[in-house]
């Protein structure tokens, strides 16, 4: 998952980071590699936000000059909370169908925790998800 980035000189020679899918999303660098990676982190955290509002998460649309590369778990979080979305199904009936506590269920969907990707399999498998993963040339 890719999303677009601007990234700006700023006035106090940091970069600015916008993020046209996330308006929300607005953070800095001390050059452009620092900035593109603390988008990353600007972006999971609006995620979070819409995940928390239980709002929609878009499918990176923007043209952009730059752009960052999700992390592939962080992918895999976001996958598990649109099929919840899809399913009409929330965390407590999650939890019941995986037959564990909700605070877990809390932690699969939690972008900075480091779960396990087969509890997150296991996840979408009950909700009929199957996860792929795929590699490529990298650019």
């Amino acid at each position: 998952m890719r999303y677009g980035v601007v990234l700006t000189t700023d006035d106090n020679d940091t970069v600015l980071v916008t993020v046209p899918d996330f308006p929300d999303a607005v953070t800095f660098g001390e050059d452009r590699e620092d900035a593109l990676a603390r988008a990353v982190d600007a972006i999971e955290s609006a995620i979070m936000g819409r995940m928390a509002d239980r709002d929609v998460i878009p499918e990176p649309t923007a043209e952009a000059p730059d752009y960052v590369d999700m992390p592939a778990l962080s992918v895999a979080k976001i996958a598990l909370y649109r099929a919840m979305r899809s399913e009409s199904v929330g965390k407590a009936a999650l939890a019941k169908r995986l037959g564990v506590a909700l605070p877990q269920v809390d932690r699969l969907l939690d972008l900075r925790h480091h779960s396990r990707l087969d509890a997150i399999e296991r996840a979408l498998g009950v909700l009929h998800r199957a996860l792929v993963i795929s590699v490529a040339q990298a650019a």
